[in-house]
């Protein structure tokens, strides 16, 4: 079932940056991820979302309610874990999670201790509870986000680039996090990092320049592209001539070699072998695609 309606949202700012050009999402229950590089659109779509921005047209319906005409609404019922966010200086992470479920309006005392320990344990902070959020790691800070996102049981739960920075182990615990908590309630998680996705999403879409340029279930996009996706060794002096011949849709060194990844219905060339694409090859073929597009449409 359809929980989030996103219909041909549009957003400029002062500086000229059409944001967000015409964005349709339908968006279910569990875990939901955009792709897109910085400056893709992703963060100002996220503010929209959470009502920290109006856009310049469009609508937002969640549950039924127009998020637009009802902030509140939303408010009440949205977690958001922003890409930065600040902390209070020397204030122990069960005080700083106790004043923000305050915040919230979470006013039963009772209800709200539990709460606050119930998510502490969660997120494996309780055991540190009563140090300083300043002083927590990165890893350790992002936790406590996902905790104080979680206040309140929200439906639609925001979080922008939350692995970021982290190293391999913080990373796999906080995507165990995300799984446990993805299961009744809609989770959007945006993101330039393409390994969160495939490990976390059943559904996704890729964002760029403030358009979606492609959605789908990442299998199924995989599928898609399979067969058509080539590889070979070269020489990096080489790297140039070959991306004016061939899509070239990235590169990356292998073994110590160089190696070129390009998207073709046949064989380029001699010398390329296919392989099986990732959601990877899935998401630069999706760029290189919205780079020519981008082109021609100013010719």
């Amino acid at each position: 079932m359809v929980r989030l309606k996103i219909q041909q949202l549009t957003k400029s700012y002062q500086n000229g940056v059409k944001a967000l050009d015409d964005v349709t999402l339908n968006i279910a229950n569990g875990m939901f991820g955009l792709l897109g590089p910085n400056g893709a659109g992703k963060s100002s779509l996220m503010r929209t979302l959470a009502t920290l921005q109006l856009p310049d047209a469009g609508l937002v319906h969640f549950d039924g309610n127009d998020v637009l005409q009802n902030p509140q609404e939303m408010r009440n019922r949205l977690g958001y874990l922003p890409q930065d966010f600040g902390v209070y200086p020397n204030i122990s992470a069960i005080d700083l999670l106790n004043h923000l479920a305050i915040l919230k309006g979470l006013q039963n005392k009772s209800e709200r201790r539990e709460q606050v320990t119930s998510l502490l344990q969660q997120t494996n902070l309780f055991e540190i509870r009563k140090r300083a959020v300043s002083t927590f790691s990165g890893g350790m800070r992002q936790r406590f986000g996902i905790a104080q996102a979680l206040l309140g049981n929200p439906q639609l739960i925001i979080v922008d680039e939350p692995t970021a920075g982290l190293d391999p182990q913080e990373r796999n615990r906080f995507h165990d996090l995300l799984s446990e908590i993805g299961t009744n309630r809609v989770v959007i998680l945006s993101t330039h990092i393409v390994e969160d996705v495939n490990d976390l999403c059943a559904k996704m879409a890729v964002m760029a320049n403030g358009k979606l340029i492609l959605q789908g279930k990442p299998s199924e996009l995989i599928e898609k592209l399979d067969g058509k996706i080539w590889r070979k060794a070269i020489g990096k002096v080489d790297l140039a001539q070959y991306s004016s011949v061939f899509n070239v849709i990235s590169t990356k060194v292998i073994s110590g070699k160089l190696h070129v990844f390009v998207l073709a219905d046949q064989l380029p060339t001699a010398g390329f072998e296919s392989v099986y694409p990732g959601l990877e090859e899935v998401y630069f073929s999706s760029l290189s695609d919205a780079v020519i597009l981008n082109m021609e449409a100013k010719r």
